[in-house]
């Protein structure tokens, strides 16, 4: 029965959840995903500015990544992965995105429209915004200097090397009581992989989150990421990527880190090196409160994003099917 399967709880956004959803769902688990809600950037940023929403782009991934593969909704699947490539008033916005926005005017609510949009693609988990606040991300930098909106943090005009030293939300957001509850219940916690700075540490900013997560008796696990990434981890060690995480969830909160240890494709490292981005070096060694569990996590085929995505997307990512089978041992 449904109720008697282990509880997965992943919490991020972005591409890196996608990945581990989809490798997990096919699984005997009760999958659920909490996402991120402060992104600004690309179509995210006119579903906030011309509709007044939250943005949506992180759980139409996630709702993508859980839906049902076959028939009719695996079309409708997708449908909403689909980005319009035409058109002056719609060109790089996504169906999905338009079609949740749609579904909010008719319903009257944006959180009933992502209730019933999961039922649409007949999603094999569940899926939670980490909160309804209308917030925004504001970063500190080494030089003190500061930049807000995840958009502009995620691809800097500043120098992409400077370090981060502090980020917060304004205004501060409130958690999702589903969001506690899923926590609070789960088996296993899932961190990543994902951008640090703007798909995984916002949701630990949100009053509540990380003291569920300390308090939860699941075993929590963090998946580094393939890539360092310029303007949030420019040269960033895995050590340096847990000690980050580490400075919202504490130190000894972590059961388990997960790594990478199979050479990447040259071709996409060496596009990588052109935007000073670089494999994330492993330097981690096993200590009294986490496991380092180093297993081939990378996928070998690169990534295409469509002409009219405005936004810079991973060329490379973990392979869902392996990292699945990693997280369904644990």
């Amino acid at each position: 029965m449904e109720t008697n399967r282990k509880k997965i709880v992943c919490i991020g956004g972005g591409t890196g959840t996608f990945v581990v959803l989809r490798g997990l769902k096919h699984h005997p688990v009760s999958l659920t995903a909490i996402v991120t809600m402060s992104d600004s950037g690309g179509s995210n940023k006119r579903i906030r500015d011309e509709f007044g929403l939250l943005p949506t782009s992180d759980i139409r991934q996630c709702f993508v990544a859980l839906s049902d593969e076959n028939g009719g909704v695996g079309l409708l699947r997708k449908l909403f992965m689909h980005r319009f490539e035409k058109g002056k008033g719609i060109s790089g916005m996504t169906f999905g995105n338009l079609f949740m926005a749609a579904l909010s005017d008719i319903l009257g609510s944006q959180k009933e429209a992502i209730k019933q949009t999961g039922k649409v693609l007949r999603i094999r988990g569940t899926v939670i915004p980490v909160t309804y606040t209308q917030t925004n991300l504001r970063a500190q930098y080494e030089d003190g200097h500061t930049v807000s909106e995840e958009h502009f943090i995620d691809e800097p005009i500043h120098d992409g090397r400077l370090k981060i030293v502090s980020v917060e939300l304004k205004p501060k957001a409130q958690a999702n009581p589903d969001a506690i509850r899923a926590i609070e219940q789960a088996d296993l916690i899932v961190l990543g992989p994902g951008d640090l700075y703007t798909s995984l540490i916002p949701n630990l900013l949100i009053s509540g989150i990380s003291g569920a997560i300390k308090r939860s008796k699941a075993k929590k696990v963090y998946i580094v990421n393939l890539m360092t990434k310029y303007g949030q981890t420019y040269n960033f060690t895995a050590r340096d990527h847990v000690n980050a995480l580490s400075e919202y969830i504490g130190s000894s909160t972590l059961d388990y880190v997960l790594i990478n240890n199979k050479k990447l494709p040259k071709t996409a490292l060496d596009l990588y090196k052109k935007s000073h981005e670089f494999p994330v070096e492993d330097n981690l060694n096993n200590d009294n409160s986490h496991k380092v569990i180093r297993a081939d996590l990378a996928s070998q085929a690169l990534i295409t994003r469509a002409a009219t995505d405005r936004l810079i997307r991973s060329l490379i990512r973990h392979d869902s099917t392996k990292l699945g089978g990693v997280l369904i041992k644990l």
